[in-house]
Protein backbone atom coordinates (compact mmCIF):
# COMPACT_ATOMS: atom_id res chain seq x y z
CA UNK A 1 0.00 0.00 0.00
CA UNK A 2 1.15 3.54 -0.76
CA UNK A 3 1.76 5.87 2.18
CA UNK A 4 0.17 9.26 1.53
CA UNK A 5 2.22 12.18 2.85
CA UNK A 6 1.60 15.88 3.46
CA UNK A 7 4.63 18.18 3.71
CA UNK A 8 4.19 21.29 5.87
CA UNK A 9 7.12 23.72 5.93
CA UNK A 10 7.38 27.44 5.26
CA UNK A 11 10.64 27.01 3.32
CA UNK A 12 9.94 26.14 -0.30
CA UNK A 13 13.38 24.65 -0.81
CA UNK A 14 12.88 22.28 2.13
CA UNK A 15 9.50 21.10 0.86
CA UNK A 16 10.87 20.68 -2.67
CA UNK A 17 13.84 18.66 -1.44
CA UNK A 18 11.68 16.39 0.69
CA UNK A 19 9.21 15.88 -2.15
CA UNK A 20 11.99 14.90 -4.56
CA UNK A 21 13.45 12.42 -2.08
CA UNK A 22 10.12 10.80 -1.29
CA UNK A 23 9.10 10.68 -4.96
CA UNK A 24 11.89 8.16 -5.50
CA UNK A 25 10.26 5.73 -3.07
CA UNK A 26 7.83 3.21 -4.57
CA UNK A 27 5.63 3.03 -1.48
CA UNK A 28 5.38 6.77 -0.67
CA UNK A 29 3.36 9.48 -2.40
CA UNK A 30 3.40 13.19 -1.54
CA UNK A 31 -0.24 14.21 -1.96
CA UNK A 32 -0.03 17.84 -0.81
CA UNK A 33 2.22 20.61 0.48
CA UNK A 34 1.59 23.55 2.81
CA UNK A 35 3.60 26.66 3.66
CA UNK A 36 2.04 27.38 7.08
CA UNK A 37 -0.05 25.79 9.78
CA UNK A 38 -3.39 27.02 8.52
CA UNK A 39 -2.74 25.61 5.05
CA UNK A 40 -1.51 22.36 6.62
CA UNK A 41 -4.83 21.88 8.40
CA UNK A 42 -6.77 22.67 5.23
CA UNK A 43 -4.67 20.30 3.11
CA UNK A 44 -4.87 17.54 5.72
CA UNK A 45 -8.65 17.77 5.84
CA UNK A 46 -8.89 17.77 2.04
CA UNK A 47 -6.37 15.05 1.19
CA UNK A 48 -6.51 12.92 4.38
CA UNK A 49 -2.82 11.90 4.36
CA UNK A 50 -1.49 8.98 6.37
CA UNK A 51 1.54 10.94 7.57
CA UNK A 52 2.25 14.67 7.97
CA UNK A 53 5.83 15.95 8.12
CA UNK A 54 5.25 19.15 10.08
CA UNK A 55 7.71 21.99 10.61
CA UNK A 56 7.51 23.47 14.10
CA UNK A 57 8.15 27.10 13.25
CA UNK A 58 5.71 28.33 10.61
CA UNK A 59 3.74 31.56 10.05
CA UNK A 60 0.05 32.10 10.84
CA UNK A 61 -0.13 28.89 12.86
CA UNK A 62 2.91 27.02 14.13
CA UNK A 63 3.36 23.28 13.89
CA UNK A 64 2.38 22.61 17.51
CA UNK A 65 -0.91 24.44 17.10
CA UNK A 66 -1.62 22.71 13.80
CA UNK A 67 -0.80 19.34 15.39
CA UNK A 68 -3.18 20.04 18.27
CA UNK A 69 -5.95 20.86 15.80
CA UNK A 70 -5.37 17.71 13.74
CA UNK A 71 -5.46 15.58 16.90
CA UNK A 72 -8.39 17.36 18.53
CA UNK A 73 -11.15 15.30 20.07
CA UNK A 74 -13.71 14.25 17.51
CA UNK A 75 -11.50 14.87 14.46
CA UNK A 76 -12.78 12.99 11.43
CA UNK A 77 -9.25 12.09 10.32
CA UNK A 78 -6.16 11.92 12.53
CA UNK A 79 -2.94 11.46 10.56
CA UNK A 80 0.36 10.45 12.10
CA UNK A 81 2.43 13.61 12.60
CA UNK A 82 6.22 13.77 12.61
CA UNK A 83 7.64 17.08 13.77
CA UNK A 84 10.50 18.52 11.70
CA UNK A 85 12.85 20.21 14.14
CA UNK A 86 16.30 21.42 15.05
CA UNK A 87 17.87 21.30 18.48
CA UNK A 88 16.98 24.99 18.81
CA UNK A 89 13.35 23.86 18.99
CA UNK A 90 13.79 21.78 22.13
CA UNK A 91 11.34 23.87 24.17
CA UNK A 92 8.54 22.59 21.93
CA UNK A 93 9.27 18.89 22.33
CA UNK A 94 7.04 18.21 25.30
CA UNK A 95 4.20 20.24 23.81
CA UNK A 96 4.44 18.13 20.66
CA UNK A 97 4.46 14.90 22.66
CA UNK A 98 1.41 15.92 24.65
CA UNK A 99 -0.47 16.63 21.45
CA UNK A 100 0.35 13.22 19.97
CA UNK A 101 3.42 13.73 17.78
CA UNK A 102 4.89 10.35 16.94
CA UNK A 103 8.46 11.41 16.31
CA UNK A 104 10.98 14.06 15.42
CA UNK A 105 13.08 14.56 12.32
CA UNK A 106 16.02 16.90 11.94
CA UNK A 107 15.89 19.24 8.98
CA UNK A 108 19.26 18.04 7.77
CA UNK A 109 18.21 14.38 7.80
CA UNK A 110 19.33 12.46 4.74
CA UNK A 111 17.15 10.61 2.21
CA UNK A 112 17.29 7.27 4.05
CA UNK A 113 16.16 8.75 7.36
CA UNK A 114 13.41 10.80 5.72
CA UNK A 115 11.86 7.72 4.10
CA UNK A 116 12.36 5.74 7.32
CA UNK A 117 10.54 8.46 9.26
CA UNK A 118 7.51 8.19 7.01
CA UNK A 119 7.40 4.40 7.10
CA UNK A 120 7.89 4.22 10.86
CA UNK A 121 5.09 6.69 11.49
CA UNK A 122 2.73 4.91 9.11
CA UNK A 123 3.37 1.55 10.77
CA UNK A 124 2.88 2.88 14.28
CA UNK A 125 6.55 2.81 15.24
CA UNK A 126 6.74 6.10 17.03
CA UNK A 127 10.49 6.63 16.94
CA UNK A 128 12.09 8.19 13.89
CA UNK A 129 15.70 8.17 14.94
CA UNK A 130 16.32 6.76 18.42
CA UNK A 131 19.44 8.86 18.93
CA UNK A 132 17.60 12.06 18.02
CA UNK A 133 14.66 11.33 20.29
CA UNK A 134 16.85 10.28 23.19
CA UNK A 135 18.96 13.44 23.01
CA UNK A 136 15.87 15.60 22.92
CA UNK A 137 14.28 13.77 25.83
CA UNK A 138 17.49 13.86 27.86
CA UNK A 139 17.58 17.63 27.63
CA UNK A 140 14.00 17.81 28.83
CA UNK A 141 14.24 15.19 31.54
CA UNK A 142 12.69 16.43 34.77
CA UNK A 143 13.44 14.17 37.73
CA UNK A 144 10.09 13.40 39.24
CA UNK A 145 9.28 14.05 42.86
CA UNK A 146 8.48 11.09 45.05
CA UNK A 147 5.77 9.19 43.18
CA UNK A 148 2.30 9.42 44.59
CA UNK A 149 1.81 5.73 44.00
CA UNK A 150 3.92 2.76 42.91
CA UNK A 151 4.54 2.23 39.23
CA UNK A 152 1.87 -0.02 37.70
CA UNK A 153 4.49 -1.73 35.53
CA UNK A 154 5.81 -5.20 36.15
CA UNK A 155 9.54 -5.78 36.41
CA UNK A 156 9.74 -6.98 32.80
CA UNK A 157 7.66 -4.04 31.57
CA UNK A 158 9.96 -1.70 33.46
CA UNK A 159 12.98 -3.28 31.76
CA UNK A 160 11.35 -2.87 28.34
CA UNK A 161 10.46 0.76 29.12
CA UNK A 162 14.01 1.56 30.19
CA UNK A 163 15.49 0.14 26.99
CA UNK A 164 12.93 1.91 24.78
CA UNK A 165 13.70 5.19 26.52
CA UNK A 166 17.35 4.81 25.53
CA UNK A 167 16.42 4.46 21.88
CA UNK A 168 16.56 0.69 21.43
CA UNK A 169 14.46 -0.86 18.66
CA UNK A 170 12.11 -3.77 19.30
CA UNK A 171 14.72 -6.17 17.93
CA UNK A 172 17.42 -4.75 20.21
CA UNK A 173 15.12 -4.93 23.23
CA UNK A 174 14.30 -8.54 22.39
CA UNK A 175 17.99 -9.43 22.12
CA UNK A 176 18.90 -7.69 25.37
CA UNK A 177 16.13 -9.39 27.33
CA UNK A 178 16.31 -12.77 25.52
CA UNK A 179 12.69 -12.62 24.42
CA UNK A 180 10.98 -12.51 21.03
CA UNK A 181 10.17 -9.31 19.13
CA UNK A 182 6.50 -10.29 19.33
CA UNK A 183 6.73 -10.42 23.11
CA UNK A 184 8.29 -6.95 23.12
CA UNK A 185 5.32 -5.62 21.11
CA UNK A 186 2.92 -7.22 23.58
CA UNK A 187 4.75 -5.58 26.50
CA UNK A 188 4.64 -2.20 24.74
CA UNK A 189 0.89 -2.53 24.21
CA UNK A 190 0.41 -3.36 27.89
CA UNK A 191 2.66 -0.50 28.98
CA UNK A 192 0.71 2.00 26.88
CA UNK A 193 -2.56 0.73 28.33
CA UNK A 194 -1.35 0.88 31.94
CA UNK A 195 0.17 4.37 31.62
CA UNK A 196 -2.49 5.83 29.33
CA UNK A 197 0.07 6.64 26.62
CA UNK A 198 -0.37 6.66 22.85
CA UNK A 199 2.99 5.54 21.50
CA UNK A 200 6.58 4.62 22.30
CA UNK A 201 7.80 8.23 22.19
CA UNK A 202 5.42 8.99 25.04
CA UNK A 203 6.71 5.87 26.82
CA UNK A 204 10.25 7.21 26.48
CA UNK A 205 9.18 10.65 27.70
CA UNK A 206 7.46 9.09 30.72
CA UNK A 207 10.60 7.11 31.53
CA UNK A 208 12.82 10.20 31.39
CA UNK A 209 10.43 12.37 33.36
CA UNK A 210 9.94 9.73 36.04
CA UNK A 211 13.67 9.21 36.48
CA UNK A 212 13.54 5.59 35.33
CA UNK A 213 16.50 6.06 32.96
CA UNK A 214 18.86 7.47 35.57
Amino acid sequence: MTIRVLLADDQTIVRTGMAMILAAEDDIEVVAQAADGVAAIQQAEEHRPDVVLMDIRMPRLNGIEALAHLHRSGAAHTPKVVMVTTFDDDEYVHQALHHGACGFLLKDAGPRLLAEAVRCAASGEALISPSITVRLLQRFARPAAAPARPSPLSQRETEVTALVSRGHTNTEVATALHISAGTVKTHLTNIQAKLGLRNRVEIAAWAWESGLTR
